[in-house]
């Protein structure tokens, strides 16, 4: 009818409740736990969960010049993370604490190391897809404390996976992005260096051979660093 006034209710059960804000935390978490079986723990509000070290893998953190001198020790569907300027190289279970034993036999042992290890009983940040949208990766420093740190001081190409049901405003600047993202059904720990394939043996890449490599690549940044060093004046 011409001239009458819309009604306008005041019935709750009438209007639409708001839309529940996406939970990007949660769908990774369960693309980890449905997609790979690996164990996870939520993370704090706002914050990507985080993964259980030790139960299907380790962690080998490096600067990522070093980590990017590796790669070609490793197989193709062998897992690697960035995040920030730091490389994170996926390592068989039980690996973190063949470490040091590794590096002293390599006679790298008694030199300070940028590298450090994460094992059983660590967590690491889970990283998201880099096919997740743009990610800014910007210097972050690396999670503090890791268990099986080896510093110590001493004298002065990418698989096919399919992707996270994610929306893409989860990836946030300084997060951590898979490089070599593990592939869903696959087979991940079969892919991981490992010092039994030292010899030859096994189809597993020589986790003695990464860890010559980015050691040698840790050391040459550090004399790098040294030399950049301006020279006190007498």
């Amino acid at each position: 009818m011409v001239g009458t006034r819309p009604v306008i209710t005041t019935d709750h059960a009438t209007i639409p409740l708001p839309r529940r804000p996406l939970d990007p935390s949660g769908q990774v978490r369960r693309w980890y736990e449905n997609e790979l079986g690996w164990p996870v723990v939520p993370g704090a509000p706002g914050s990507p969960p985080r993964l259980r070290v030790g139960p299907r893998f380790d962690v080998l953190d490096v600067p990522a010049a070093a980590g990017r001198a590796a790669l070609r020790h490793l197989r193709p569907g062998s897992p690697v993370a960035v995040r920030g300027d730091r490389m994170r190289l996926l390592i068989a279970a039980g690996s973190a604490e063949e470490v040091p034993g590794a590096l002293d036999w390599l006679e790298w042992g008694t030199l300070p190391l940028d590298l450090a290890t994460l094992g059983e009983g660590d967590l690491m940040e889970a990283p998201l897809p880099s096919e997740w949208g743009p990610v800014t990766v910007v210097r972050h420093p690396v999670d503090p404390g890791p268990r099986a740190a080896v510093r110590r001081p001493g004298p002065s190409g990418a698989c096919a996976v399919r992707p996270l049901p994610l929306d893409r405003t989860c990836a946030v600047q300084g997060a951590a992005v898979w490089l070599r993202p593990p592939e869903p059904g696959g087979e991940v720990e079969a892919s991981l260096p490992t010092l039994s394939a030292m010899g030859g043996g096994g189809g597993a890449p020589d986790l003695v051979r990464v860890l010559d490599t980015v050691a040698t690549h840790c050391h040459r940044l550090r004399l790098r660093r040294v030399g950049a060093q301006p020279t006190a004046c007498p």
